[in-house]
């Protein structure tokens, strides 16, 4: 059984930062890809950032220049520092696992094992 846990969401006012967290106890990071999704109600769950296991780092475009993706591969810490905050980014954040082969890190069907998900709220 994977488990990640995610936290650090919450409610900030825009262009506010905040820095997500994901841990897992069970799992290493190093050899699997990593990523952060999100969703709102009704939407199905979009691709924020990614890290593979070579290194490849990609984001969704809607986030490019305001959020980072960090792993410790180390410590099996997954990081996703959120800057300039809009009222659009408000949803569920999840951290995703894929341990299998993938084409596309940013398509939540690839991932094998999920979060169980933390609110980010942003005020406009």
């Amino acid at each position: 059984q994977v488990e990640l846990v995610e936290s650090g969401g919450g409610t900030v006012q825009v262009e506010g930062s905040l820095r997500l967290s994901c841990a897992s106890a069970t799992f290493t990071f190093r050899r699997i890809c990593v990523a952060w999704f999100r969703q709102t109600p009704g939407k199905e769950r979009e691709g924020v950032a990614s890290i593979e296991s070579d290194g490849t780092i990609t984001y969704a475009d809607s986030v490019k220049g305001r959020f980072t993706i960090s792993a410790d591969n180390a410590k099996n810490i997954m990081f996703l520092q959120m800057n300039a905050l809009r009222p659009e980014d408000t949803g569920m954040y999840y951290c995703g696992l894929a341990v299998s082969p993938l084409v596309d890190p940013l398509k939540a069907d690839y991932m094998d094992y999920w979060g169980t998900g933390i609110l980010v709220t942003v005020l406009s």
